[in-house]
């Protein structure tokens, strides 16, 4: 089951939306999706966002029985 994705407007400098351009395309991203993944990394790395193994899949939320 895929994650649901929030959209929302982001305003960015002409210069740093330059720059990520530039990033995402040496690493095979688009512009949306290494934007995300450098947040990811950021939350991650501060500890607010918990590491996930990439080898070992997500376990489905418990459902609510009530």
């Amino acid at each position: 089951m895929a994650k649901e994705k929030k959209a929302f407007p982001l305003r960015l400098d002409a210069d740093l939306h330059r720059a990520i351009e530039k990033w995402a395309e040496d690493e095979f991203r688009s512009v949306n999706g290494h934007i995300e993944y450098l947040l990811r990394e950021a939350l991650r790395r501060a500890g607010r966002l918990p590491s996930v193994s990439r080898s070992k899949p997500l376990e489905p939320a418990p459902e609510d029985t009530q």
